[in-house]
């Protein structure tokens, strides 16, 4: 891993050794586009301390899981990109929120004042240490202290975010802007019925405020091309993360990429289906065919972007 890539060495203190790394950052040798992909609900180490303070097992804790996603990005950095993916799961602590989304209801003990315990999505049990997963079972037979709670945020969510954070900021400082695509999947059961056969891929960009149009236009017209129905904002406009680091006028733009799971694996199993590869493929292809365009809409043309690379 090039050392501008490094991952923050802070997360590996005092975690449990098997979120050691909590994550990676894999990195192209010269980065030359200004684009930092993350997956950060596709991890799947599940600590054996994490399994005995569960009251689910097996598939039944990886129900919030983006499974596999980091697998099907695994060439972003083919494309000149780095990719940053979680390996905790999210079942554990969910990156994707505020840093202090806590339901007091948890928890052995008071929170901190500054924490935030009403929001809409503490509310609906899925905060920054989640109390359900996706499919609404509780996910703990105990209450967690507090310490251990904020442990957690101290030692996975923060230098999570400081190093995403240091990727946007060093792809923004060598090309002048930054675009992060932000990779999720999204249960088959989450759509609609009338959006079952429109919405393989769901493409969110907080209704036009976390990038810029153009961007959000070419990704959805190259899935297109290749067969795949795209809807936008519905029902994923984005989370914290693609709020958070999407600024269009300071040149850092967040478009969510959302993508059905029916589409690469079994919902029940969780097993990967045949069209697995197929889809990869498409999803990289699609990528590497915008990716060009955006950044000359961004102003970086290819001499910059040769520069930049060194």
């Amino acid at each position: 891993m090039p050392a501008d890539f490094a991952a923050d060495p802070a997360a590996d203190a005092d975690l449990d050794p098997d979120f050691a790394p909590a994550f990676v950052v894999d990195a192209p040798e010269r980065q030359s586009a200004p684009f930092v992909f993350n997956a950060p609900h596709a991890g799947d180490v599940y600590p054996p301390a994490f399994l005995d303070a569960s009251r689910l097992a097996g598939l039944s804790l990886r129900r919030s899981e983006d499974a596999y996603v980091d697998a099907l990005f695994a060439e972003a950095p083919r494309l000149g990109a780095p990719l940053l993916r979680a390996r905790f799961p999210r079942a554990y602590l969910d990156v994707n929120r505020e840093p202090y989304e806590l339901d007091a209801r948890m928890f052995d003990g008071r929170l901190p004042g500054y924490a935030n315990t009403r929001s809409m999505r503490v509310a609906g049990g899925l905060g920054t240490i989640p109390r359900l997963v996706a499919d609404g079972h509780e996910i703990y037979a105990r209450k967690l202290s507090v310490g251990e709670g904020l442990a957690r945020i101290d030692m996975l969510y923060k230098p999570y975010h400081r190093t995403l954070r240091r990727l946007i900021e060093r792809t923004h400082a060598r090309f002048g802007a930054a675009v992060l695509i932000d990779c999720h999947s999204m249960p088959s059961s989450s759509l609609a019925r009338e959006e079952m056969g429109v919405a393989d891929i769901v493409l969110g960009d907080r209704y036009g405020t976390s990038c810029a149009a153009f961007l959000t236009d070419r990704v959805e017209e190259a899935l297109r091309r290749r067969g795949y129905g795209v809807a936008r904002n519905k029902p994923y406009a984005g989370g914290f993360i693609t709020e958070h680091y999407g600024e269009p006028a300071a040149r850092r733009h967040a478009l969510q990429i959302e993508i059905n799971r029916a589409l690469y694996m079994d919902e029940r199993t969780l097993d990967r289906r045949p069209g697995f590869e197929a889809l990869a493929r498409d999803l990289i292809e699609a990528l590497g065919e915008v990716m060009p365009d955006v950044a000359a809409a961004l102003g970086v043309g290819p001499a910059e972007r040769g520069l930049a690379a060194e």
